[in-house]
């Protein structure tokens, strides 16, 4: 199923989810994992504490969005990294991936791993470490699409973005993941539960491969 949007700026707010009314939660339970243990081979040094025009890193800036919209939020890292040193907000859950050199698959499965232990989220939202220009109206739309049994998928212009999000339904699945291809194996296993979202946000697409796109 595709559901095609045009965001309007400054037309939606970005509250914590979920979202409470009179006390009660209505929406479902969302957890973010972000992924940043890779080792930014393309970019020629470390990309995650590269500067944005802001001042801020590309990972700082990165997780302060999800924060800025999720109560929960994991990101996975190499086993050595120094979380002080990337500039990882106070708050966020660390999750130390020892596979992530064999690639993004196993860094997932770690974070899959620690958060199926410890959170009681209904879905997972997947993100990147190097995507900082996603616009808070395309996650409010994402994140309202989220059901325990459903895959949700961002696209722009054809083509699928992050973040992605899964009902925990999945997250078994998403333990056995190997290799750099990510996720891709469970989205495509899986068409009669995936929810793609069209979208007019270049941000969901945009990462941080090489230097020159660090000023998009």
């Amino acid at each position: 199923m595709v559901a095609s949007v045009v965001l309007h700026r400054n037309s939606i707010t970005g509250p914590l989810w979920p979202r409470r009314y009179l006390g009660k939660c209505v929406l479902t339970f969302i957890t973010g994992l972000i992924l940043a243990a890779g080792c930014s081979s393309r970019f020629g040094s470390d990309k995650r504490q590269a500067k944005l025009g802001t001042g801020r890193t590309v990972l700082t800036a990165s997780v302060l969005l999800v924060q800025s919209q999720l109560s929960e939020v994991s990101v996975v890292l190499r086993p050595a990294d120094d979380a002080r040193e990337l500039g990882i907000p106070d708050g966020v859950h660390l999750i130390r991936s020892k596979s992530s050199a064999l690639g993004m698959g196993h860094s997932l499965a770690s974070g899959i791993r620690d958060i199926s232990e410890h959170s009681h989220a209904d879905a997972v939202a997947v993100f990147l470490g190097d995507m900082p220009w996603i616009s808070v109206e395309s996650l409010t739309l994402l994140f309202t699409a989220a059901k325990h049994d459903r895959i949700v998928q961002p696209v722009f212009d054809s083509q699928p973005g992050h973040p992605v999000l899964f009902g925990r339904r999945f997250w078994t699945e998403l333990l056995y993941l190997t290799g750099d291809i990510g996720a891709k194996s469970v989205i495509q296993a899986h068409p009669e539960a995936l929810y793609q979202i069209s979208l007019s946000d270049p941000g969901i697409i945009m990462d941080v491969d090489i230097p020159a796109a660090l000023a998009p």
